[in-house]
């Protein structure tokens, strides 16, 4: 046998050898979770974590909430007079949580400022801005574009998406005694046929 061959044979012996004495680093790792997880106790009592929510698939129609009031949290006009979703009661409240950041919200906001534009006098269709910048980041974002039927507002303190624990954008329908009647999670086409039929249950 040659010398190269022997030198081959041991190279490949040791790689192997490498190979079988300790896990890489990933798979250590996923080791460690993995027991973990399973609720095995190594030096001390480990509890399972609750499984997080699956998050759920753009534009989804949940009804979880159906019949809880509009939150009194306030939120402001673009130019910093206070409002509150009770100003609209007395008629149903379309409400959009968006943000000049998110995609799904800047592509659906022109069949939703179209919406709001049919619905004048029977649905408030509002837009609020999840922005942190407030009106120095919405204001110059709006110029230009045609959303003028489209009322906008400020919740730079993100106290409407916290309050819903909101993923960017939600969308939710209040009837005229200000009670949840469904939301939306995700961009959705608020021209089509399915937005036409929730919209006739406000």
């Amino acid at each position: 046998m040659s010398s190269r061959t022997v030198i081959a044979c041991l190279l490949g012996l040791m790689v192997a050898g490498c190979d079988k004495q300790s896990p890489a680093p990933e798979q250590a790792a996923n080791t460690a979770v993995a027991q973990v997880s399973s609720g095995e106790v190594t030096g001390g009592e480990v509890t399972a974590a609750p499984a997080p929510e699956a998050p759920k698939p753009a534009g989804t129609v949940d009804r979880a909430h159906k019949g809880e009031a509009a939150p009194a949290l306030g939120f402001t006009t673009l130019d910093g007079k206070p409002a509150t979703l009770a100003d609209f009661r007395g008629k149903p409240v379309l409400v959009n949580l968006w943000a000049t950041w998110c995609g799904p919200c800047v592509a659906e906001m022109p069949t939703l400022a179209a919406k709001a534009e049919r619905l004048k006098g029977k649905v408030a269709v509002i837009a609020v801005s999840q922005d942190l910048d407030g009106a120095a980041k919405v204001t110059p974002f709006l110029a230009g574009r045609k959303l003028d039927a489209l009322p906008v507002y400020l919740d730079p303190k993100l106290g409407l998406s916290t309050h819903y624990r909101a993923n960017l954008p939600t969308t939710i329908l209040y009837d005229a005694t200000g009670k949840e009647i469904w939301r939306v999670t995700g961009g959705f086409d608020w021209a089509g046929a399915e937005a036409q039929k929730l919209l006739a249950e406000a």
